[in-house]
């Protein structure tokens, strides 16, 4: 057997998207090479991409295993376990693939974006910088640094970087994109004569067309041709609910599922140890203003943002699931344990952003889902919902493309229009039964008297007033990570509100499902 010859044919079948048969090609190769460290770190790589991320762990540690010197294989760990939130492994990994080889580019890559994932922009910036100094037209390089200058804020590192990006293709999309939410076209339409020759490209592939109709929508809102603003964010939608299996029914399940359990469960009390942290979970659908909400709140001298967290799902799946689905069971069974595991696991993950600070905001907005857990498990912890016009809301999340998992309904009006409706109606319930536990605000409230509603805000978390909650956007305390990045850096303003009836003739099928 040629070896050589037979790895070809898996790296073919990995290019062309065939991870399955690549595995099972690898799996055959290593049954007959049992101690080939390059086919066990090419396994573990396939895994990754089919998001096996257990069993690749333990085909890069077996390549570790028959060579401990394998930086390839624990680069490759690391980003295993940096994708399980194992941060602590990940650095240690990264650490010492770099101490083998200070000048591995792609392990200082992903170092780097560990490092922004725990909020350590600086380390970040220099491990990106380091990295395009050894390669200065490493577009992907280019395009980190670029993210990690806008979540902090940085707004013209970001555009020098993005211009790097674009002199050495001019037909990068990610980058047209990202310039695209900086730029106000009422003002400079050179760079929309740039995006419209593009789009006039034959050879676009779907991810270039996603990127580039996003920015076409919005650059042509700002020119208040909404006709066409709706046309480029209609295709763009189009494009990338091509790429989607979505099925509402399991959403609706999941759903159903929920309020059926907590309809039955009583909420003891339960005096579990305290945490380090106060937790301020901000809950609401996407687009709704919990980003305002959470850079408001996060600018007071006590608090500390954190952002969209995937934490309490990640220890909710880990704790209280079976079968893929909540356990009544397990969850009464976590009631009677000394300290809440759910509490426990959170919290560790939280601990390695090392905040100073004792309160946290965690605004993923689709924690919504699971205010029972954090009325049961996080005993100290303050909920705020913010609640917006729903079709203000479902209006923003068509011109918006998402990337998260937890998303995937956001490409249709008709899924955006039911899972709005699911999300009213879990609201509904959970204010029912847990009362006063939950803050509801109005985006539309806040807009209009913001210093009484951010007194009330405030009053509600017990934090004392603070002025600096009032210009939070002259704050770079808390990075912004989310599509609000640029709208959430500029002072309150009212021109979001209503934007709906702009559209409303194109997006009659998702307002006329929405339930009133």
């Amino acid at each position: 057997m040629d070896l050589h010859k037979e790895i070809e044919k898996v790296h073919y079948n990995i290019k062309a998207g065939h991870f399955q048969n690549a595995l099972k090609k690898c799996n055959a190769l290593i049954k007959n090479f049992p101690e080939n460290t390059y086919l066990y770190n090419l396994g573990g790589l396939i895994l990754q991409q089919l998001k096996r991320l257990k069993p690749s762990i333990e085909y890069f540690q077996k390549a570790i295993s028959l060579d401990s010197k394998n930086i390839y294989a624990k680069n490759n760990l690391a980003n295993s376990f940096k994708y399980v939130s194992k941060f602590d492994l990940s650095e240690k990994l990264y650490l010492e693939a770099l101490d083998a080889d200070p000048n591995y580019i792609k392990c200082l890559n992903n170092y780097g974006n560990l490092k922004q994932q725990l909020y350590d922009y600086k380390s970040a910036v220099e491990l990106y910088n380091k990295a395009i100094s050894l390669e200065p037209n490493n577009i992907d390089l280019l395009l980190s640094l670029a993210s990690c200058y806008q979540y902090m804020g940085n707004v013209e590192d970001m555009k020098k970087t993005i211009f790097k990006v674009l002199n050495l293709n001019p037909e990068n999309m990610s980058a047209h994109k990202t310039l695209s939410g900086i730029i106000n076209y009422g003002e400079d339409k050179e760079h929309l004569n740039t995006m419209e020759k593009l789009s006039e490209k034959k050879d676009l592939k779907d991810p270039q067309k996603i990127d580039l109709y996003f920015a076409l929508g919005k650059a042509y809102e700002d020119l208040k041709d909404y006709e066409k603003s709706f046309k480029y964010l209609n295709e763009a939608n189009k494009v990338q609910k091509k790429k989607i299996d979505y099925h509402f029914k399991n959403d609706k399940d999941q759903f159903n599922q929920i309020q059926s359990v907590f309809n039955k469960l009583e909420f003891p009390i339960i005096n579990y140890r305290e945490g380090n942290k106060k937790i301020i979970f901000i809950v609401g659908m996407p687009r709704s203003g919990t980003t305002l909400v959470e850079q408001i709140i996060a600018s007071h001298n006590e608090v500390r943002g954190a952002g969209e967290l995937d934490y309490l799902l990640r220890s909710i799946k880990e704790n209280i699931f079976e079968n893929n689905t909540l356990s009544k069971r397990r969850i009464e069974e976590e009631i009677f344990l000394e300290s809440s595991k759910i509490a426990d696991d959170y919290n560790k993950l939280l601990g390695f952003h090392k905040f100073e600070e004792r309160i946290i905001t965690d605004k993923a907005p689709h924690n919504f889902k699971w205010l029972g857990v954090i009325k049961l498990f996080f005993k100290e912890a303050k909920i705020i919902h913010c609640t917006r016009n729903p079709k203000d809301i479902c209006l923003s999340i068509f011109k918006n493309f998402f990337s998260s998992p937890e998303m995937e309904w956001s490409s249709s009006q008709t899924d955006i229009a039911n899972f709005y409706n699911l999300y009213k109606q879990t609201m509904e319930f959970w204010n029912k039964i847990m009362g006063n536990s939950i803050y509801n605000i109005k985006y539309e409230s806040l807009i209009k008297d913001q210093e009484k509603e951010v007194r009330s805000l405030l009053k509600f978390c017990d934090l004392d007033f603070d002025p600096r909650c009032l210009n939070h956007h002259k704050s770079k305390k808390t990075p912004i990570r989310t599509v609000s990045v640029n709208q959430a850096r500029k002072p309150i303003y009212s021109s979001s509100i209503n934007k709906n009836q702009f559209y409303e003739k194109n997006l009659n099928e998702m307002f006329s499902l929405l339930d009133n």
